[in-house]
């Protein structure tokens, strides 16, 4: 395995995660998802080193990390934390050519064949028209985008974003993700994001690294969703303590959807009420009543009406 990890405690002057056992190899894609404070970021810090364990071992390339120096770290991952230092005067193309830093020395100039990549890179991220323009001009977006690009031009073996996708719109989100898969696959890369959209999983993920109550779920993505109810259930959505979801028989996009639209607009027990999406329609069972809505917005109104 290119990054195993075993029975590692983790955390600081309290235990955030204990005992951990996982593995990656090279090819995988993995997202890390957890809620806030639970140590998503603190794992990724003593994957790197920047962090010493608790206890246990983390292993790159079969080499501990406690043992490897700053530039063997960087030679072997190129890390993008969601919040980073934006460099003084700098351009897109600056910034992205700045992977290529731990090959040369401090001041260098690039040779041909970098030039091409970086502006491939550019070219692959959606940022050619912003090539030149300074970095405190980007919108936050783009310039995620151009940090991540800094990661693809180091070339490392391994890639681990926290939070890559932050301030990204659908677009730009599914840009990245699909740039980052691409590269694990065609490029033999292994890229680690942490994530709280689990649902990204589903599509971009083969790996699942999940840690609740101070434990590391780890696996193919499909086993560990179905191991974790909270992971594929609607209650995930749940924005108030007084809500009580319906029954909702439909596909689980449309149930998760239909159930974050009650929730958002109820905050009362709604448990009276049977849904059920036959087709296109919306049969709504309440009080041995059938009625029928062609759209959320027509749910909204029913409900509000008969509640």
């Amino acid at each position: 395995m290119h990054l195993q990890i075993n029975q590692a405690t983790i955390g600081y002057d309290k235990i955030l995660i204990s005992n951990a056992n996982a593995s990656l190899k090279l090819g995988d894609v993995c997202l890390l998802i957890g809620n806030n404070g639970v140590g998503k970021t603190t794992l990724i810090k003593s994957i790197l080193h920047q962090n010493a364990l608790l206890e246990g071992e983390i292993f790159i390339k079969d080499k501990n990390v406690k043992d490897l120096s700053v530039k063997e770290i960087a030679e072997n991952v190129a890390i993008v934390f969601s919040k980073a230092t934006i460099p003084q005067n700098y351009t897109v193309e600056d910034l992205i050519s700045l992977g290529k830093y731990i090959y040369y020395p401090f001041y260098f100039e690039l040779n041909n064949a970098d030039r091409k990549e970086v502006s491939n890179i550019i070219d692959d991220l959606d940022l050619t028209q912003y090539k030149n323009t300074p970095l405190r001009n980007l919108s936050d977006g783009n310039l995620q985008k151009a940090f991540i690009g800094r990661a693809l031009t180091q070339n490392s073996s391994m890639i681990i974003l926290d939070e890559p996708t932050t301030h990204l719109d659908e677009k730009n989100k599914i840009i990245i993700l699909k740039t980052l898969r691409k590269l694990a696959k065609e490029q033999n890369k292994l890229i680690l994001f942490s994530s709280h959209d689990w649902r990204l999983a589903k599509e971009f993920a083969d790996k699942i690294w999940y840690i609740k109550d101070k434990n590391l779920f780890s696996g193919i993505v499909e086993d560990v969703l179905l191991q974790h109810d909270e992971l594929t259930n609607v209650s995930l959505f749940q924005v108030n303590e007084n809500f009580v979801a319906p029954s909702i028989k439909s596909p689980q996009l449309q149930k998760e959807m239909l159930c974050s639209l009650l929730q958002k607009n109820f905050q009362r027990d709604l448990s009276s009420f049977n849904f059920a999406l036959n087709d296109s329609t919306w049969e709504i069972f309440h009080e041995q009543k059938l009625y029928k809505c062609e759209s959320f917005e027509e749910i909204v109104k029913l409900i509000s009406k008969l509640h």
